[in-house]
């Protein structure tokens, strides 16, 4: 599993340490490190704003992500003393279920549940968002921006490994930096989940699976998030 690739410069960090992965799980890091990657840098004072914290704790955490390599400061307004923070881009790894302790386990479970259920909310409120006339408005052609996809593909295990490096390796392709962006571009929140069916109790009777994949979309074009 990987948490928001960025660059292609360098192999992928595995991030087996429990004390980076306690550290990562907390919610509140979570929340800012969201805010961070979806509207960009940002001081704690706006942090704690935007969130609805006390700039004091804000600042700790931002200083605890720092700490494990999250984030970094970076130049700002130049506005007083001011310190402005971005989420540091790259291709960050978890360790594979089968070589993770008991520990590790329960602290990956509400990691990711917290990132399942952050990304789910703001999904729906950014779809609720573009129903409405005054949002719907402000979003423009971009009220339209929700692609995904449903499918199902019969894979081996390796198989399965090289489709999920390919589909970082098309994150990465499209990745440029800010002074290569087109003015008219937005940040796109991408989202890959994949996961071997249950085990039917009924095999025998059952049908085989197609070997071809079934999607689900809207509209729009054709893409996984």
């Amino acid at each position: 599993m990987a948490k928001e690739p960025g660059t292609t410069d360098g192999a992928p960090e595995e991030l087996s340490d429990l004390r980076v992965l306690k550290a990562l799980a907390q919610p509140r890091r979570q929340q800012m490190l969201q805010h961070l990657t979806a509207h960009g840098p940002a001081t704690s004072a706006t942090l704690a704003r935007a969130l609805g914290l006390n700039t004091g704790a804000t600042s700790y955490h931002l200083r605890e992500l720092a700490r494990y390599g999250f984030v970094e400061e970076t130049p700002g307004t130049g506005h007083g003393r001011e310190r402005w923070w971005r989420a540091v881009p790259g291709d960050r790894r978890f360790p594979p279920r089968s070589k993770q302790n008991a520990e590790t386990r329960l602290v990956m479970d509400e990691l990711n549940h917290l990132s399942y259920a952050a990304d789910l909310e703001l999904f729906e409120q950014l779809q609720r968002d573009a129903g409405e006339a005054g949002a719907g408005a402000e979003l423009g052609e971009w009220a339209d921006a929700f692609a995904y996809s449903r499918g199902t593909i019969r894979l081996t295990l390796p198989e399965l490994r090289a489709f999920f490096e390919e589909y970082i390796a098309l994150l990465n392709r499209y990745k440029r930096p800010d002074d290569e962006t087109p003015a008219d571009a937005r940040t796109v929140l991408t989202r890959l989940l994949a996961f071997p069916a249950p085990a039917p109790t009924d095999a025998p009777s059952r049908a085989p699976l197609s070997s071809h994949s079934r999607s689900h979309s809207t509209s729009e074009p054709e893409a996984t998030s």
